[in-house]
């Protein structure tokens, strides 16, 4: 871990009033200290932190993620109903699923052009439109 993105990963915190644990200081770091937006499964950032000599379990790794989110630090995505990925970019934007290889990435947005919505039931407001394009190798 270097000054600077243990720095990152600090500050990250700070912004959402989070208090830095060691877990939290540890994946945060990972996740935002070389200043690259991520997408992570649980499991991934899991292994990710046992590489550095942490011992996390990953029960806490879900629970972090989640304080993350709740935070508004990051946003979860899922694809299949099933898999959650958690993304460190925050603003609205679209998202490719690499079926071949269960990558979630960044799409265009500036290609993608939503003109309507359903109107959505009585009582209720649209909180949110995630758009996930999934692709798979031509046969």
């Amino acid at each position: 871990m270097t000054p600077e993105a243990l720095e990152r990963g600090t500050k990250w915190l700070a912004q959402a009033d989070l208090r830095p644990t060691r877990q939290r200081l540890s994946l945060a770091t990972l996740l935002v200290g070389d200043g690259q937006d991520r997408h992570v499964t649980a499991e991934g950032l899991h292994a990710a932190v046992l590489g550095t000599g942490d011992k996390v379990s990953l029960a806490t790794v879900y629970n972090t993620l989640k304080a993350f989110c709740d935070a508004g630090l990051m946003q979860e995505v899922t694809v299949d109903g099933s898999r959650s990925y958690f993304d460190t970019r925050m603003d609205d934007h679209p998202h490719y699923y690499w079926e071949d290889d269960g990558r979630l990435t960044d799409a265009p947005a500036s290609q993608l052009k939503i003109t309507s919505l359903p109107t959505p039931p009585e009582g209720h407001e649209i909180a949110k439109v995630d758009v996930v394009i999934r692709l798979r190798r031509k046969n």
